[in-house]
């Protein structure tokens, strides 16, 4: 199975896709749990390092099942895809111990003191707060603007030359705020940046930033990806093949966030339902956003299916579906909201997402705690915001937990 039909079906792509025959001809890839590979010989060790034969060297380096993961996963983001040429998309994908780590590759493989990132407002916490924290300490700063401004956006690039990158994130995390991935990429490879997507939210089922020509996208595959809450992970795709293999590859093996042979087997295994998962969380959070959109308690809900959400165009024209996230304002700002989420019975109350049960969050005092107030209000991360990350129950069970907690 090691060339794939590119006529594939999605369903067949989750199963099959990246798998290789395994040398003991074992019907899934195995966990490889050692630490470092054996060479038949010192000639064999010198040409491996050198890459002239293929093989592996150091479990830092990669698995047999981490490689697995990372074939699967680019291929799911490059399907039905073409190059330049017109041939087959092929991406490369690297496997990081979280989803954090895979943003560390992707920043600093990327950019040096004295450049910039341009993004907008509401991202994922732990990213926000490494542009705000971390990032300053290593000269690289950062520009914030409203990326539906068109004008905005070129005129900020256009006003700083030391802008490098373009980071986007799309549903955004967790005002579910959508940007437009064709015409900001286009922006952005007119200006010669570098362009990321987050694409954890949507996953490669739901959207495919490479179909705009995107450099680079990263996914947190604790979430969605993996499906059950039992690893932590992340990973980045990359385009550009030489570099991906050359320099971010090197980045990710000194910078030592690679993951292991355990949660490269869990997230194989929850790749293979990923497809069938997706469905259900997507129809699941359309009925429960209806349902929340008409209740009195509920003062707003934030989710790109419902037409009232102010950028339900943009990701009906570049989503498959809608996902499954969705935050809620509750009539009565913060003690409404924790009351709330302490009656819930079905639901739970953890920070993640993407499992197969339903879980709720307070961002403001959990994911965001760590990002200035004035900051997270400006990006609509109020004190009663709650985050809902639909699962695969049934629907109406949910909506009957959600009404007696609202009750």
């Amino acid at each position: 199975m090691n060339h794939p039909n590119e006529e594939w079906g999605l369903d067949t792509l989750c199963v099959h896709g990246g798998h290789k025959t395994e040398s003991n001809r074992a019907h899934l890839t195995p966990i490889y749990a050692t630490s470092t590979y054996v060479f038949e010989n010192t000639e064999q060790g010198v040409d491996v390092f050198q890459g002239k034969e293929e093989g592996y060297i150091y479990g830092r380096f990669g698995s047999p099942t981490i490689e697995e993961a990372e074939r699967k996963i680019a291929m799911l983001e490059a399907r039905g895809l073409k190059d330049a040429s017109g041939n087959p998309l092929e991406l490369y994908a690297l496997l990081h111990a979280s989803g954090m780590a895979a943003v560390t590759t992707l920043l600093l493989a990327n950019l040096k003191s004295g450049d910039k990132i341009i993004t907008h407002p509401s991202l994922y916490g732990g990213t926000q707060e490494m542009i705000d924290k971390i990032l300053p300490g290593l000269g690289i700063g950062h520009v914030i603007v409203d990326m539906h401004d068109e004008q905005a956006v070129r005129n900020a690039i256009q006003a700083d030359p030391a802008i490098r990158m373009m980071y986007l994130e799309t549903p955004a995390n967790p005002t579910l705020q959508c940007v437009d991935l064709k015409k900001l990429t286009a922006i952005g490879r007119e200006m010669n940046l570098v362009i990321c997507a987050d694409n954890t939210f949507a996953t490669p089922l739901l959207q495919q930033p490479f179909a705009y020509d995107m450099d680079f996208v990263i996914h947190s595959t604790t979430k969605f990806l993996n499906g059950h809450g039992t690893a932590v992970g992340g990973i980045l795709i990359g385009r550009d093949l030489q570099r991906m293999q050359g320099d971010v590859r090197k980045f990710h093996r000194l910078l030592g966030g690679n993951s292991n042979g355990f949660d490269a087997f869990l997230l194989c295994n929850g790749l293979r339902t990923l497809s069938l998962r997706m469905d259900k969380h997507c129809s699941n959070a359309m009925t429960v956003a209806g349902f929340f959109e008409t209740h009195p308690k509920v003062a707003r809900v934030n989710f790109p299916g419902l037409a009232s959400h102010p950028h339900h165009n943009i990701a009906a024209a570049q989503m498959q579906q809608f996902g499954s996230l969705m935050s809620i304002e509750l009539h009565g700002g913060f003690d409404a909201a924790v009351a709330f989420m302490n009656r819930l019975h079905i639901c739970t109350n953890a920070v993640s997402l993407g499992t197969c049960d339903t879980l709720v969050s307070h961002p403001a005092s959990t994911t965001h705690v760590g990002v200035p107030k004035e900051h997270r209000l400006a990006s609509g991360i109020t004190d009663g915001l709650i985050r809902i990350s639909i699962g695969i129950e049934d629907a109406q069970d949910l909506i009957r937990d959600f009404q007696q907690a609202l009750a």
